[in-house]
């Protein structure tokens, strides 16, 4: 006789029976896989040992389930998934204390939040700023059966990294649960009165508790059917929670070439590290090696040492224990240091010249790409000494047109100077040492200055100097100087009093639609609006350290719609990669989220008043619409009308737009696992890869696998033409008011022509940024598809 042993110290003899039975319930839906196969592969395993856990006779289900995932039967996911749902309602009944019944596996929602209100895990304010009323008619709209829409990878991943726990760990938030705090968390204020300068008064609009519930029950219905994975990581891990961190993805600073000013920056990266931030900074402005200190020639260290500290900084303030910082660092291709900047990710040289734990970026300009492309020659200044010697800092200006603009101008100025010093070098050579380093490392990003620039809806109040850790994010940017430091006697005690006036410290609100879902079910006309409002709260939701960047993020209430999924969707709609039925297809149906997002955004402003800086934007004055073509009728797109667009355009121009930046499309790598779906833009990298666990590996097939997209499917990332994926980014971001981590893959052979071809080709179509340079060793040329 066998005993399952269960939990409280409980125990009872072990039926075959029950086991087939419950194998069957979860099976239902999967006729075509054998039941019977996985029964007798578990019994196996059970074998007969006279004690057995309950938990260990789940365990073993789930796990025997992925084992049998295939290219040929990938749904064996689902029934995993479906196993390890059972073992996480078992807990959290066990936690809770309630019974968790098949068709009736969550306990009160009610009770959930006041045990974690109570032991300090959910934001009081869940319980404080709702009735008892409200909770139990959210709890009404908790539906259990969208848990089954999780594979497995996607579940064990939501269950290890972002549903609530207690502080040992035991399961307590079920996945829908999580969902509905987050819906809960991100309408908290809605329907609350603002008074003129957007703070809450404490005051209820009328219908404005009516409002919030219908806000936030549609909300949920965002989130609960995976039309998209809330707003990013940093939301879904941090949404309602007392101790999570910030809510925005990742920031970007400005550095000042000024001593305060890098060490103020080391500290500001470093706050907001620690709350799980990803950071971009810009470090073009500060002097280069060997540059002159208070007039000493020679004395300036350059910008390497500086790196070198913010690397330290990744490393050191890492998040909660979890993983160290991440930190990008931008420069422009015409600074001095550059070839040393290229060298830091190197494995061989100098270890002291190295910053291992950095990702670096390249501000290039239109005129450097033409100086490749006319082996011409490239010259190299020092921007302090620009500053001196010629009264403005060139790093201040871009081309207004392709082709003929101020930095051109300033440039050639600088050229012409001869007071100015220089390294001249071929533009070709400091071209192949970026493309070496990124052949070995990855990096570095590419940003397209001018390009980004000239498509600056708001370059009315500033530049965009640089993007963010993951190159889709364009906004303004400037440095935070400090003004005056003081002793101030105050009422006896001595303070010192520091007054800065602060830059434009970017912070990114990030939110992916997952396009196979929400085109599928024809749902994008419904979940825009949501999502905007949703981006739009994580603005004043936020609790940001750092107060440039509170300051900043409330005055241009930037936001950044992306998506995920797209080779999914193409492959589910029947559209090859390579094609110009792809090209169409992602002009149109990026033209329509676009038309979308502003239009949401102008109903807020309608509701809650335009960003500060509305007026005089290209927004305000239509000069965003006429320069994309929206007005001009000289097509149709397959979604919108020319006469939408000049409706919208009046619309915005008289009502204004509640978000000053409103597109951008971030990587998306963890919430596409949650969601099941590919990531952001890229193409798939396998038909069957594997999720690296600390003791196994997990087989996650391409999304909706089977006999009709694996034709889709049979060209991987590598496989492709990269032209055409060019092509397709090309045609996105003219819709795009920001700009997309757009990833190259090569194989390991590329030849250099080839490879300067891709960036040539990546520069001359109008992409803003390109992201990695993802490089694999293939062994065969076999496309997976075949090789099954």
């Amino acid at each position: 006789m066998q005993l399952v042993l269960k939990p409280n110290n409980r125990s009872m003899v072990f039926d075959p029976k029950r086991l087939r039975t419950y194998i069957g319930r979860i099976m239902k839906n999967y006729p075509h896989l054998d039941s019977l196969k996985l029964f007798n592969a578990v019994m196996s395993k059970i074998g007969t040992k006279p004690e057995i856990q309950a938990e260990e006779i789940t365990r073993l289900i789930y796990m025997t389930a992925v084992e049998f995932i295939s290219m040929e039967e990938p749904d064996w996911t689902y029934v995993a998934a479906r196993a390890f749902l059972t073992k996480l309602y078992k807990e959290a009944a066990l936690n809770r204390g309630y019974k968790a019944y098949p068709d009736k596996p969550y306990g009160s929602f009610l009770t959930l939040i006041k045990t974690l209100v109570d032991k300090g895990i959910y934001k009081p304010e869940l319980l404080t700023d709702f009735t008892e009323q409200e909770i139990r008619q959210l709890e009404d709209e908790i539906d259990p059966k969208n848990d089954l829409l999780y594979d497995y990878i996607g579940i064990i991943t939501l269950a290890e990294r972002y549903l609530a726990c207690d502080y040992d760990g035991k399961t307590m938030e079920l996945p829908q649960e999580r969902a509905m705090v987050i819906a809960m968390h991100l309408m908290m204020d809605e329907g609350k009165e603002r008074d003129e300068k957007g703070n809450l008064t404490g005051n209820w609009l009328p219908g404005g508790r009516k409002k919030r519930m219908a806000l936030i029950k549609e909300a949920y219905w965002a989130i609960k059917g995976q039309y998209y994975m809330t707003n990013a990581t940093p939301t879904l891990a941090n949404a309602g929670k007392a101790k999570g961190g910030q809510l925005s993805s990742c920031f970007i600073d400005t550095v000042d070439d000024d001593l305060r000013a890098i060490y103020d920056d080391n500290t500001d990266v470093a706050r907001l590290s620690k709350m799980g931030g990803g950071i971009g900074v810009y470090i073009g402005k500060v002097r280069s090696r060997g540059s002159k200190i208070r007039d000493y020639f020679g004395k300036s260290s350059g910008v390497v040492p500086w790196i070198r500290q913010l690397n330290n900084t990744a490393v050191s303030v890492d998040q909660l224990g979890t993983r160290k910082g991440s930190i990008a660092v931008y420069i422009d291709v015409w600074h001095k240091d550059i070839l040393s900047f290229l060298d830091l990710k190197l494995n061989n040289g100098d270890e002291r010249l190295r910053a291992h734990d950095i990702f670096p970026g390249v501000c290039i300009p239109d005129l450097f790409m033409e100086a490749v492309e006319a082996r011409g020659e490239w010259h190299l200044f020092d921007p302090h000494e620009v500053r001196q010697v010629m009264g403005w800092s060139l790093e201040d200006f871009y081309d207004e047109e392709k082709g003929n603009g101020t930095f051109r101008k300033k440039y050639q100025e600088c050229v012409d100077n001869s007071n100015l010093s220089r390294v001249t070098v071929p533009a070709i050579d400091i071209m192949k040492r970026i493309m070496k380093s990124q052949l070995e490392t990855g990096t570095p990003y590419m940003f397209y200055r001018d390009t980004v620039n000239r498509a600056n809806p708001n370059k009315h109040k500033g530049i965009i100097y640089s993007s963010n850790l993951c190159v889709e994010i364009a906004q303004n940017m400037s440095p935070t100087r400090v003004v005056s430091e003081e002793l101030v006697d105050e009422d006896g005690e001595i303070l010192i009093v520091t007054k800065k006036k602060p830059g434009d410290f970017v912070v990114c609100n990030l939110a992916s639609i997952s396009l196979a879902r929400a085109i599928q079910d024809g749902v994008l006309e419904r979940l825009v609006p949501i999502v905007v409002r949703m981006l739009d709260n994580v603005i004043d939701l936020n609790n940001i350290e750092v107060l440039q960047a509170r300051h900043t993020n409330k005055k241009y209430r930037a936001v950044g719609l992306g998506t995920s999924g797209l080779h999914h969707v193409m492959a589910l709609l029947g559209i090859m990669w390579e094609s110009e039925e792809a090209i169409k297809f992602n002009d149109d149906i990026y033209e329509y989220i676009a038309y979308l997002a502003i239009k949401a955004s102008m109903e807020l402003a309608k509701e809650k008043g335009a960003y500060e800086l509305f007026k005089g934007s290209e927004w305000e004055t239509g000069e965003y619409f006429r320069s994309r073509g929206y007005l001009s009728g000289e097509r149709e797109g397959k979604y919108v009308t020319t006469e939408q667009w000049r409706q919208l355009a009046e619309d915005v121009a008289k009502y204004g737009i509640r978000n000053g930046y409103l597109l951008a499309i971030a990587p998306t790598g963890s919430t596409s696992i949650l969601a099941g779906t590919t990531a952001s833009i890229d193409p798939i990298y396998k038909l069957m890869p594997y999720e690296e666990k600390t003791t196994y590996k997990i087989a996650n097939p391409a999304p909706d696998l089977n006999p009709k997209t694996i034709q889709y499917y049979r060209k991987n990332a590598f496989m492709l033409d990269q032209h055409a994926s060019i092509r397709l980014a090309a045609v996105r971001q003219r819709h795009i008011d920001q700009s997309q981590s757009f990833n190259l893959y090569v194989r390991p052979d590329i030849k250099a022509r080839d490879f300067l071809a891709l960036h040539l080709d990546a520069w001359k179509s109008g992409l803003k940024t390109t992201y990695y340079v993802r490089s694999q060793a293939l062994t065969v040329d076999d496309c997976d598809s075949c090789s099954a």
